[in-house]
């Protein structure tokens, strides 16, 4: 393709985190272009988002069913390539499901829907309308993480026998819904917009995504607990699950949000009968490898030894850090290939290395079983089929 793709947004607006995310990331390799939106349901938000994006007023829109009738519209070319969804959780299937009947392809923030059905229909719209479809898990565009996964893919740890996931926050210890971060956090406490789980649907399913992308593992039953400690909250602000995965290796996974003086400290440690590693997103340029025998190794992403996946996702030589914008924007690189020979008609080049509607469903999946398990009173549940 000789030009860079055409990206068009639905929500995202003034004063919003993740949308801002989206678009740096988008921006970062100079091959995609912000060229539409609908940037919130309030019709003036949106076309003040819009001119603070410098974008053609004719292509600001006041809903998003307008944008995607108006945008498929257009010449291929002029029209949008693809949309990127950053939309509270209520609404990612609808929005997700007009653009692809429409024929646009899809770039959707997690988790994938607001429940495992909506989940398994989109599904099947994605499946039908061949269309492209990337779920931002964007952990997993990290390159160390990558250089894990190929660790693990080769047999260097040998088999794995354990899997501990944390991912603790400490920003909803307090009253969030009533305080300045509201804009933010408020929504996710609330079942009618964030779904059955607010703690292990927001940051734990970035937990299972994250172990099962490194490990390929496949869980089989959980054991969870999921607490909403502060009074008067609707939704889990703390999750504990102890995890079987099939095959015979155990895991644990913490998720929280009360967990006062953490940030955003997910972090990986994967044990095998040969070595263990660990990694951590706060410090995402470094991963550890552990042996029975011998010092630990501490390898490092922009060196010569990285396997070539890792490589691939590297902007800068070793010793200038690359974090959480170049994580998202490796997201959005592999799938603006898949976008880019989908609009030429081309097939998809191989190895495409980004997240799925797959991804999602199992995420879903995942989010269903923790909370069955909690309310019930075996505690151990078999994974919900995704």
């Amino acid at each position: 393709m000789n030009r860079k793709l055409k990206m068009g947004m639905v929500g995202g607006g003034r004063g919003a985190f993740i949308g801002a995310v989206h678009r740096m990331a988008a921006n970062l390799d100079g091959k995609i272009e912000l060229v539409a939106g609908a940037f919130s349901s309030n019709a003036k938000k949106s076309k003040l988002s819009g001119k603070d994006f410098f974008l053609d007023p004719s292509r600001v829109y006041t809903s998003y069913e307008e944008m995607a009738k108006k945008e498929a519209a257009l010449p291929v070319g002029e029209r949008i390539d693809f949309v990127s969804i950053v939309v509270q959780n209520n609404l990612h299937f609808a929005v997700a499901k007009c653009f692809l009947e429409h024929g646009f392809n899809v770039i959707c923030d997690k988790p994938l829907a607001f429940d495992l059905k909506e989940a398994k229909d989109l599904r099947r719209i994605v499946k039908k309308s061949k269309k492209v479809f990337a779920l931002t898990h964007n952990y997993t565009g990290y390159p160390m993480v990558k250089e894990a996964r190929d660790i693990v893919s080769k047999g260097k740890l040998g088999r794995i026998l354990k899997v501990v996931t944390e991912y603790p926050q400490g920003y909803a210890v307090g009253d969030v819904e009533n305080k300045s971060l509201s804009k933010i956090a408020s929504w996710r406490t609330d079942p009618s917009v964030a779904g059955a789980s607010n703690c292990i649907g927001d940051i734990g399913t970035h937990a299972e995504n994250l172990g099962s992308y490194i490990t390929g593992l496949e869980i089989d039953e959980m054991c969870a607990e999921l607490t909403a400690f502060i009074p008067g909250r609707k939704l889990d602000d703390d999750g504990n699950i102890l995890i079987r995965y099939k095959g015979g290796a155990k895991g644990l996974l913490y998720a929280s949000q009360i967990s006062s003086g953490d940030e955003n400290n997910l972090n990986i440690r994967i044990y095998g009968i040969k070595a263990s590693l660990e990694w951590h997103q706060e410090h995402p340029n470094e991963l550890i490898v552990k042996y029975p025998d011998k010092p630990r190794q501490i390898l490092r992403r922009g060196n010569d030894y990285v396997c070539k996946a890792t490589a691939d996702c590297t902007r800068t030589p070793f010793g200038h850090p690359e974090a959480f914008i170049e994580a998202f924007a490796n997201v959005y690189m592999s799938a603006a290939k898949a976008i880019a020979a989908e609009v030429s008609g081309k097939k998809l080049p191989k190895n495409l290395d980004f997240p799925t509607v797959e991804d999602g469903v199992t995420g879903m999946a995942f989010i269903t079983t923790a909370v069955k398990s909690s309310n019930s009173k075996s505690k151990w549940t078999k994974m919900i089929k995704a």
